[in-house]
């Protein structure tokens, strides 16, 4: 097979004309020479050879690039945008200009038709890519080689040389500056980034003396071979410059000596001097790549699995943290890293996982419990030292391989009879889960090649698969991995070594022969940091099969499967209802689109918001001056300053009774373990990445269990005696539901016996006062100044009626704002304030602190302590529907005031149900 390639393609010939114009007014190919005296050519002949030459002044170079931001519709830049250090120092006095394009859309393809294209305007011959991997260079080798026949065609059989730098060819280079045909290096950023020590002075000589690359080093002729290099000014292309942004390789770059930088990527750290943008919201909206869905294999029970891990714990005289591994945003994409929390911390917070999303709901920390090794958090799941949350189990590992052979067989049947090849890519995190090598060198099937020939001779057996894929098993799957000398399969790392190098060239290698219908080979297996090397337009399912939660980006792990795909002629097909990638994700397909937008935004994509809170936008509450000398509100805070203390009187027989009743009639079903398969479409749009759910079934999942102590569980999340909560289980009846899911079994009774417990000791609670026990007044001031969002406060027009500049509102809708409105305009109301955070009663069931305290003139001067709820009805309040705990505190809260013989107490949902 030969790939083709469409030379009219508009929004590549965009990209090109951009860089073109940029050099508007310099000399045309027709017009250079290469000569030692002439100015007024694009070329110019050195002591080393042929060189590009600039003729146009830095002032036209900055008329042009206004001319072609204004063109494209960006932000013209200020002045000719050079590179810095991170400390602010220039380095190299060339610009840089900037060329965004999507992952999939033809980068590759854009900047070598570049190449091509000034040379034949301006008569440029000396270009160098520098890449900053293995895997970028060996897929530009490729490109080079596919494209070659393609771009002679267009360009008049202009003669053309490329070659990849090699260390033990140095004298390649020699060519390379004495050649007068168009000469391409690709050169890995590694490979000169190492200067010598010699060449960089007293500041080297501190330094271990090292030789620094081969490039750098000075040969017996008395030359350094990069020299040869710099001595043609050459235009630079940096493919994905974002990984070149150090302060070495900034410097490395600089060395090069080059005309100017021409910096391609979808994800640009810096854009200097940007001059054509193709994001990929409008690659999406264009068809230019392919559409997105997402296969979520998770487990019913949490479908925001979130991975936390105990390490242990630290114990000090008057206070207890614990050590979690958890997920952490960075830059470079999320990793695990260990935090040290105490109660209250928020695992969702900057300080910790940096807002990962799978902690947004409910990670606070509730409880630390060193003695018995675990954590809780506010959301009830409680994490024990030596058994991590969220880490995923061998049966949805298994489930997203069959995921993946299920789609790729619907696929098939409907692509094959069209010509198109359908591929599957796993990428994998340890090579011992597909190949296993015994001690006597004897190599044996991983369990996930052992799984994956299960699941596929399943679906090849199905009567409307009949016939559409011919081949056994063990043809239709192999794996690229790096090899040791002995040529074993090896684990890589990020930082790719010889064995990576090998690899890459082999994937690469056989590109076309995996787009064969003939050929059999149609699931790969790789390593996950391999991920950059795969770059095969025909990619349909991208599955990450990792045994803890993925670090890999979004981004960037569609981006292998995003370019349209090719039929069996090597034509580009664009269709869209064929271009569709599917991602088998172990995460919900909400919480990947909501992690992909975090990522685009990142990258600088703009998406269109009807409302975006700004931290900045932010007001100050004062406090009245004065406050304690109005006789209003002392009037007011006497009657509610004192403070109580309760006694609770139960039985703990009526309470086992009534929790093995509960238990009995009320406790759900237990069922086995269960995972969702959800399918869903990604749209991403300019409003936003969201994702539209296509399709749901279950599967149970069948598994055996040890059986674990049951009645030491449910002890340890309810604090009751063994012998009580022996007699509560087997008086429910239900012991026999234990087998079915035994986790599920403990969670249920223990939070049936917790419920029941509560309203038992609310119902027994009696509060008193304590003689001279009350709230401080000044603690008021503590809220003096106090920073709160916009969006958050009702500002006070009538500051005599209350005590701050603003009352500060639970959330940005419900009763509370209006509440506050209505205090503010009724005549009758004397004063009021919103009861600050530190007004606490004490109960059964945690702290409560009621909404509002009022003075409202009637006959009399009436005192309240208002709750504002909204249930839905608009006349009152339904106790019903707020939530259990809600209303034992708010229990607590009446038993509390009526030790106070002038408070009323109501839960209202307004100011006119309070005092009707």
């Amino acid at each position: 097979m030969k790939l083709q390639f469409d030379a009219n393609q508009d929004y590549q010939l965009e990209a090109i004309r951009a860089v073109v114009e940029l050099f508007e007014g310099q000399p045309v190919a027709s017009q250079t020479a290469v000569t030692r005296e002439d100015e007024l050519s694009s070329l110019k002949l050195t002591q080393t050879g042929i060189a590009n030459h600039r003729v146009i002044d830095d002032a036209q170079w900055l008329e042009n690039l206004h001319a072609v931001q204004k063109a494209h519709g960006i932000e013209p830049s200020l002045a000719l945008e050079t590179m810095t250090l991170d400390d602010g120092t220039p380095v190299g006095a060339f610009p840089n200009f900037t060329v965004e394009m999507e992952t999939g859309t033809g980068k590759t393809y854009v900047y070598l038709r570049t190449v091509h294209e000034l040379a034949k305007t301006y008569g440029f011959r000396k270009f160098v890519i520098v890449v900053p991997s293995v895997a970028i260079r060996e897929g530009v080798l490729k490109s080079l080689q596919i494209t070659k026949e393609h771009l002679q065609t267009l360009y008049d059989y202009e003669r053309t040389e490329f070659m990849v730098y090699d260390s033990a060819k140095v004298n390649q280079l020699r060519n390379f500056a004495l050649s007068d045909a168009i000469q391409i290096l690709v050169i890995n950023i590694d490979a000169f980034a190492k200067d010598s020590t010699e060449a960089n002075g007293a500041a080297g000589a501190r330094r271990k003396k090292s030789k620094g690359n081969v490039i750098n080093q000075v040969r017996e002729t008395g030359v350094a071979p990069i020299e040869f290099i710099q001595a043609t000014h050459p235009i630079l292309i940096l493919d994905e410059p974002q990984n070149l942004e150090t302060d070495i390789r900034k410097q490395a770059i600089a060395r090069l000596n080059p005309m100017c930088t021409l910096r391609y990527s979808a994800t640009h750290r810096n854009t200097y001097n940007l001059i054509h943008s193709l994001d990929p919201v409008r690659a999406y909206e264009l068809g230019l790549v392919k559409q997105i869905g997402v296969d979520s294999v998770i487990e019913l029970r949490d479908a925001n699995q979130a991975y936390i891990e105990v390490e242990g714990f630290r114990t000090g005289a008057r206070s207890v943290s614990a050590k979690l591994t958890i997920w952490v945003n960075q830059a470079s994409g999320p990793a695990k890293m260990t935090v040290t929390v105490k109660n209250g911390d928020d695992l969702y917070s900057e300080k910790f996982s940096n807002k990962r999303e799978i902690y947004r709901d409910g990670f606070i920390v509730n409880e630390i419990d060193a003695g018995e090794g675990y954590v809780t958090f506010a959301n009830d799941v409680r994490v024990r030292l030596g058994q991590p949350h969220g880490a995923l189990t061998d049966a949805i590992l298994r489930l997203q391989i069959e995921a993946t052979v299920r789609r790729h067989f619907e696929k098939a049947l409907r692509l094959h009879p069209m010509g198109i090849k359908v591929l599957s890519v796993f990428f994998i995190d340890r090579v011992a889960n597909y190949r296993t090598y015994g001690e006597d060198g004897m190599t044996a099937k991983g369990k996930f090649a052992k799984w994956f020939e299960e699941i596929y001779e399943q679906y090849r057996a199905k009567p409307n698969y009949a016939g559409l894929m011919p081949h056994e098993a063990a043809q239709v799957h192999n794996g690229y991995f790096s090899q040791d000398k002995a040529g074993v399969w090896k684990d890589s790392t990020e930082r790719s070594g010889k064995d990576d190098e090998d690899t890459y060239a082999l994937i690469m290698r056989h590109k076309e022969r995996l787009l064969d219908l003939s050929e059999p080979l149609a699931f790969i297996f790789s390593h996950s940091a391999l991920r950059e090397g795969w770059d095969n337009p025909n990619v349909f399912q991208i599955c990450t099969l990792v045994e803890s939660s993925s670090d890999i980006k979004k981004r960037q792990e569609i981006g292998r499967g995003l370019r349209l795909c090719v039929n069996k002629d090597g034509e580009r097909v664009r269709d869209r209802a064929v271009n569709h990638l599917t991602v088998i994700a172990n995460e919900s397909y909400e919480d990947f689109a909501n992690q992909l937008q975090t990522e685009m935004v990142e990258a600088g994509v703009t998406f269109k918001r009807e409302m975006v809170q700004n931290e900045r936008d932010k007001v100050t509450v004062r406090l009245k001056k004065g406050y304690e000398t109005d006789s209003r509100f002392l009037d007011l805070w006497e009657k509610i300053r004192a403070r109580t203390r309760y006694r609770v009187h139960y039985s703990t027989a009526e309470l086992s009774r009534k929790a093995a009743q509960r238990i009995k009639d009320k406790m759900p079903v237990i069922e086995r373990p269960k995972v969702a398969l959800t399918r869903a479409d990604i749209v991403i749009s300019t409003t936003g990445v969201t994702g539209k759910q296509t399709g749901l079934r279950t599967q149970t999942l069948e598994a055996k269990y040890v059986m674990p102590d049951f009645v030491g569980q449910v002890q340890a999340k309810t604090g009751f005696a063994k012998s009580t909560v022996a007699r509560i289980l087997l008086d429910s009846g239900r012991l026999t539901d234990a087998v079915k899911n035994p986790q599920a079994f403990i969670e249920h009774t223990a939070e049936a016996i917790n419920a029941v417990k509560r309203e038992v000791l609310v119902n027994g609670v009696e509060y008193f006062k304590v003689e001279g026990l009350a709230y401080e007044m000044r603690c008021f001031e503590g809220d003096d100044l106090m920073e709160v969002f916009a969006s958050n406060v009702k500002a006070v027009e009538k500051q005599d009626k209350t005590l701050f500049s603003h009352i500060v509102i639970d959330s940005n809708s419900g009763p509370e704002r209006l509440f506050a409105q209505a205090c503010e305009d009724n005549d009758d109301v004397l004063f009021y304030i919103k009861l600050p955070r530190w007004f606490k009663i004490e109960t059964p069931v945690g702290l409560y602190n009621p909404d509002w305290a009022l003075a409202y003139r009637n006959d009399k001067t009436l005192y309240f302590v208002a709750e504002t709820k909204n249930t839905g009805n608009r006349d009152h309040i339904q106790l019903d529907l707020l939530r259990p705990i809600e209303e034992l505190r708010i229990e607590c809260g009446k038993r509390h005031f009526k030790n106070f013989e002038e408070v009323r107490f109501k839960v209202v949902s307004s100011l006119t149900e309070l005092v009707s």
